[in-house]
């Protein structure tokens, strides 16, 4: 049962209400918070100056803030406290602070537990944003007012008076921001699950806990998606919930999502022809039928058809950029995993010169060597990674003889210039790093948008 968004109105005001990180998607939370009467102080670990013209603004509407290296030192002295997703909850100082007798939370907890309208969550390793993209046009096309958030587009938590419960709302969540929730959407779909960001979790059991929360707390009556394909995804069958409908590229299943004669179905109705589908790629087969799965009792069969023919995907996944003398570029900077990459590999139909490396995540990368080699003519290598990439090929090369030819760059530019010397026409070049961006980059977008201006400028 929802909340009512009164309750947390009546709760905010007049509490002194701290508000951890003064990024782009916290900026609106804080004024929100201060719309309904919060005193807010706002915390950063970059400087006035780093922060430029916001913390001006800040000031001038009466906003404390607390910056530079050692702001998180009086937390303690808040009664509410919004953290960054990426801010750990056993955070020395939110220990202290909760002690103290905080209340800890986040936007997106508080906006599951107070949003009128059914939420469809979606994670996983790979696929979250063409996932929830999907699910947001199928909801869209049928005729649904629908908002799309989470980890993407704006803050919604901000936006949640001017939403009512026959609006749909899809979410797509990180292990971040599941990691300390102890509510769940109505509709949760965990796409699949492999190592990832155990540069922030203290494991992999850790990584797959967060996962779970996304559907933890769910009702009787509510709905999880597991990929059937997925050994980890598939072994939380038995903790659901509520109902589970499954979803696999590899079986027929007597209901849920799956590929039969190449078709793609749902329950025992076709959807469409595989050679229909515009996104390419079999990791984005299983993203339409994880898609089929959370909204079959919503739509119609032919709004999943429309959509599915004519989704021509996001921005940044494996996003065809140009064609410079024969040789086509690809985008595909989301890639921050080994098996994301892997995935786009797969969707090319011969061996690529793949350009890959960046911020460690402390995740290792003999799967990318063993199951990406047979894809990979010449691997590229740059970042923070490099050296540790090299030495799953190498590994490669001295266990079984196979040898894929590296090459080792200092910059993204000198990749595509060195990809570029070594490319004939018929070849495809792309970027998909299989590491995240913040050795060289701010995030993803920024380094693929970056891949494209060198790849404009040739």
């Amino acid at each position: 049962m929802k909340k009512d968004f009164n309750e947390f109105k009546k709760f905010i005001k007049g509490k002194k209400t701290a508000v951890v990180g003064i990024g782009i998607s916290n900026r609106p939370l804080i004024n929100f918070l201060l719309s309904l009467g919060a005193e807010v102080t706002a915390f950063d670990k970059k400087s006035e100056n780093q922060l430029g013209k916001i913390a001006k603004e800040f000031r001038e509407k009466n906003i404390d803030l607390v910056l530079g290296e050692d702001y998180l030192h009086n937390l303690n002295e808040f009664q509410v406290i919004f953290k960054t997703p990426s801010m750990r909850i056993d955070d020395p100082y939110l220990v202290k602070a909760k002690q103290n007798g905080a209340y800890i939370t986040s936007e997106m907890e508080e906006f599951i537990k107070y949003c009128p309208a059914k939420i469809y969550g979606v994670t996983g390793s790979d696929g979250k944003t063409t996932t929830t993209t999907i699910i947001y046009n199928i909801l869209k096309d049928h005729g649904y007012k629908t908002w799309i958030g989470g980890n993407i587009g704006t803050p919604l938590f901000t936006r949640i008076n001017e939403m009512k419960s026959e609006d749909k709302v899809v979410l797509e969540l990180s292990s971040f921001q599941l990691m300390t929730m102890n509510v769940s959407p109505e509709v949760a779909v965990i796409t699949n699950i492999s190592p990832n960001h155990l540069d922030i979790h203290k494991d992999m059991n850790e990584y797959v806990n967060a996962k779970k929360n996304i559907f933890r707390y769910q009702g009787k009556k509510d709905l999880l998606v597991l990929n059937r394909d997925n050994d980890i995804v598939n072994s939380m069958v038995p903790e659901a919930v509520g109902s589970v409908i499954q979803f696999s590229s590899k079986r027929m299943l007597n209901e849920g999502g799956y590929l039969k004669d190449n078709s793609l179905y749902i329950d025992e109705n076709e959807v469409c022809k595989i050679k229909e589908v515009k996104l390419k790629g079999m990791h984005n087969v299983e993203n339409f039928l994880a898609a089929f799965c959370s909204i079959k009792d919503d739509v119609d069969i032919e709004n999943m058809r429309k959509v599915a023919v004519n989704f021509s995907g996001v921005e940044h996944r494996c996003e065809f950029v140009r064609s410079v003398n024969g040789v086509k570029y690809y985008n595909d900077s989301i890639a921050s995993s080994p098996t994301r990459t892997l995935a786009g590999l797969r969707a090319f139909e011969k061996p690529v010169i793949l350009i890959a490396g960046g911020y460690d995540k402390k995740i290792p990368f003999d799967t990318l060597a063993e199951e990406g080699y047979s894809k990979i003519k010449t691997l590229i290598l740059m970042g923070a990674t490099r050296e540790k990439i090299k030495l799953s090929f190498d590994k490669l090369k001295n266990e079984k003889g196979i040898k894929v030819p590296i090459v080792m760059v200092d910059s993204l530019s000198d990749a595509v210039n060195k990809a570029k010397e070594l490319a004939d026409k018929g070849d495809i070049i792309t970027l998909s790093p299989a590491c995240a961006s913040f050795d060289m980059f701010p995030n993803f977008e920024v380094r693929g948008n970056s891949f494209k201006d060198i790849v404009n400028n040739l």
